[in-house]
């Protein structure tokens, strides 16, 4: 197969304040861990607190890549403020270690990207929705894998999610409360929860409408959090399912049915656009919404220039089954 590609420089930009004295070591590491590489870098002086939320600064220096700050904490909030960067021995400085830089710099390897072909764009590259490269896939400790396993289960089987009570049995074989483990893993986006502390979502279901429905044969219909969690279910149940959505743009009614691992697509030139909002935080509100199906090529063009708050590319039906099936088809094997 050819693949067709157009390759676009990165782009770095070093937000600072004022005279912040880590501005120029930012610059400097930047600079080593691009090791030669082609790069437009720019440094931006941010004037005040309005220009910082705007621009996803999170502290000076913040540094984006590709309008993308790849060190960004959960749940961070804009500002002036002096950053400091832990590196993984610990250690704290005030800009990025030189490790960490190359590690986020070689997943924008191919950012900017127009792609044609199942080859274009590594998965890894595209990694959206699955916690920063860390996976969906929740560790054993702590009763964090049995409580999961348990949520997504009864999510796949009634079509809505487990309340708390009814984890306890599973919660209390690791010495744990349900409300324990739940808080665990939405501090880690696994899922979310509410306010009262219900599970909202646990990807890739979400227990409140939204714009995608999957019809899992022999199961229940559920609604999913984005176009490739819903990609996700079919692999992650071994199942075949039929899922329902609809064109951001037009509206017109998108439909993937997956029958023994194989899925059919309608209409043919659907495509899936994923990106993902600069600054962090949770997937349910840093990129779910934007991660849609599309019925063409040039309708999710114009989302992507009518949303330009959400930086991301669009990609082919090969693409997008390949990064639901890493994603989420691990979630309950053995």
């Amino acid at each position: 197969m050819t693949t067709v590609w157009k390759e676009e420089l990165v782009r770095i930009t070093v937000l600072t304040v004022v005279d912040c004295p880590n501005a120029r070591p930012a610059l400097e590491r930047v600079t080593a861990a691009l090791d030669g590489r082609d790069a437009e870098v720019e440094l931006v002086e941010v004037a005040d607190e309005a220009e910082a939320a705007r621009r996803g600064m999170y502290g000076s220096p913040t540094i984006l890549i590709d309008g993308t700050d790849p060190f960004a904490p959960p749940g961070a909030v804009p500002s002036l403020s002096c950053r400091l960067y832990r590196d993984a021995n610990g250690a704290v400085s005030g800009a990025p270690s030189g490790a960490a830089l190359r590690q986020a710099l070689a997943g924008a390897t191919r950012s900017g990207q127009d792609c044609a072909g199942s080859d274009c764009c590594a998965p890894q590259t595209l990694d959206v929705v699955a916690r920063a490269g860390r996976g969906r896939r929740a560790p054993d400790e702590r009763g964090l894998r049995a409580v999961h396993r348990q949520v997504l289960r009864t999510f796949a089987t009634t079509g809505t999610a487990p309340e708390p009570e009814a984890l306890e049995p599973v919660a209390s074989a690791a010495g744990r409360s349900a409300g324990e483990v739940l808080a665990e893993l939405a501090d880690e986006d696994f899922l979310t929860l509410d306010s009262t502390g219900r599970i909202r979502a646990a990807y890739p279901f979400s227990a409140v409408p939204t714009r995608h429905r999957v019809r899992i044969a022999g199961g229940a219909a559920v609604w999913s959090m984005c176009a490739i969690d819903a990609l996700g279910i079919p692999p992650m149940l071994e199942a075949d399912a039929v899922i329902s959505s609809t064109d951001p743009v037009t509206e017109e009614p998108v439909t993937v049915t997956a029958t023994a691992g194989v899925l059919h697509w309608e209409p043919a030139g659907t495509v899936v656009f994923v990106g993902r909002r600069p600054g962090g935080g949770p997937a349910a509100t840093a990129c779910c919404d934007a991660l849609n199906f599309f019925t063409g090529d040039e309708t999710a063009r114009t989302w992507m220039r009518a949303h330009p708050e959400v930086p991301g590319r669009v990609v082919s039906q090969t693409q997008a089954e390949e990064i639901a099936r890493q994603t989420f088809g691990p979630l309950l094997a053995s």
